[in-house]
């Protein structure tokens, strides 16, 4: 089975548009990339509860992702988004949740790697570097290209 990913797409709507929250990988891979690489603040998910009809166990996993990724838990209304594969064979699994959150106050979860490659030396960097709020223009531009479904998935089920 592939590798399956659990996240949240957070919107709001400020002078009738909505902005997306998105979040960029931390790390020396993603430190001079940007468009494109942008994401909706998710994580692996080991369990196969993705796949059940019964998908609160997944729903949960995205919350903590969300939580570990920015500093900030989340609550709310969320709906269910069709799943995407990414370019890497990755399924995410996602749910829209109208809210806020302060993009600059972000304080995220670390992970540690060999840097430089084969220096011996280990090195800690953040999950995610930064965080931003974006137009859908905009955003569509930034995200992972994969994931601009749920971007446009989200635009039809906020429509007036």
């Amino acid at each position: 089975m592939s590798k399956q990913s659990a996240g949240i797409l957070l919107y709001k709507k400020e002078n009738g548009q909505p902005l997306f929250f998105l979040v960029h990988p931390g790390g020396p891979f993603f430190k001079n990339k940007d468009l494109g690489s942008w994401t909706i603040p998710k994580g692996e998910y080991l369990d196969d509860a993705c796949l059940s009809a019964d998908r609160e166990e997944a729903l949960a996993a995205a919350k903590r992702e969300f939580a570990e990724e920015t500093g900030t838990s989340i609550t709310g209304d969320f709906k269910t988004l069709k799943p995407i594969k990414q370019k890497s064979g990755k399924t995410v699994h996602a749910w829209a949740v109208e809210g806020d959150i302060d993009a600059d106050t972000i304080l995220s979860n670390t992970f540690e790697i060999e840097w430089p490659p084969r220096s011996g030396k280990l090195q800690t960097f953040p999950e995610i570097d930064r965080a931003g709020w974006f137009n859908y223009e905009t955003a569509k531009e930034k995200i992972n290209p994969a994931q601009v479904e749920l971007l446009d998935e989200v635009m039809i089920l906020i429509k007036p």
